[in-house]
């Protein structure tokens, strides 16, 4: 039997979690403007859409979603297109006037909505469904037995972990919180040009 690679699969797994992307930055925004429960919340929707993508991957579900152009289309236009929706988002908000902006505001309140965010960013980010395919198709041999796989999958889940429940804390520390009021308008069209320029790669990708 041969070994599985985790030289290879750990620090994959820390760039790709910790790499500028929709979710990282997802992430760096909630949790400055709307603090750390809120940041969490999105964190943790994104680390279940990471582990679901995961367990599909570990089991050869990536690879059919890959080869099955039409739904593999489908996730990657849906994606787009809740990019674009962010990117118009962060974009209105860098037009608000510092009157109505309010970092505690009723919509902290719903965590929910805010988990869901981030659960839908990751299930509908194609470049997951790729490269949790080549991890598994490089890094786990085949014919390891299935405890083998449920250990990487454990492995890699605790990566995410660390690196996006690590983000949402740390971008709401109260001095970066403070950071983001100042720069709030600068930070917000950023966050609208990137968001807007991911869009447009995932749309464009052939």
């Amino acid at each position: 039997m041969h070994e599985i690679h985790y030289l290879l699969i750990i620090p994959a797994a820390l760039i790709a979690s910790g790499s500028p992307g929709p979710a990282t930055l997802a992430i760096l925004g909630t949790s400055m403007k709307q603090g750390r429960a809120h940041g969490l919340a999105l964190a943790s929707g994104i680390l279940t859409g990471s582990l679901m993508w995961s367990i599909l991957a570990a089991f050869g579900f990536s690879a059919f979603m890959y080869s099955t152009v039409w739904l593999f289309e489908l996730i990657r236009y849906l994606g787009g297109v809740y990019l674009l929706y962010l990117a118009y988002k962060s974009f209105k908000a860098s037009r608000l006037s510092a009157k109505h902006i309010h970092l505690d505001n009723e919509e902290k309140l719903n965590y929910k909505k805010t988990y869901l965010k981030g659960l839908l960013l990751h299930l509908t980010n194609p470049k997951a469904i790729l490269f949790f395919g080549a991890l598994y198709s490089i890094g786990v041999p085949k014919g390891v037995p299935l405890s083998a796989l449920f250990e990487v999958i454990f492995v890699v889940g605790c990566t995410s972990f660390l690196v996006f429940i690590g983000y949402a804390i740390l971008f709401s520390i109260s001095k970066i919180r403070d950071l983001y009021i100042r720069l709030r308008k600068t930070l917000e069209l950023t966050f609208a040009v990137i968001f807007g320029a991911l869009a447009m790669k995932i749309l464009l990708f052939k």
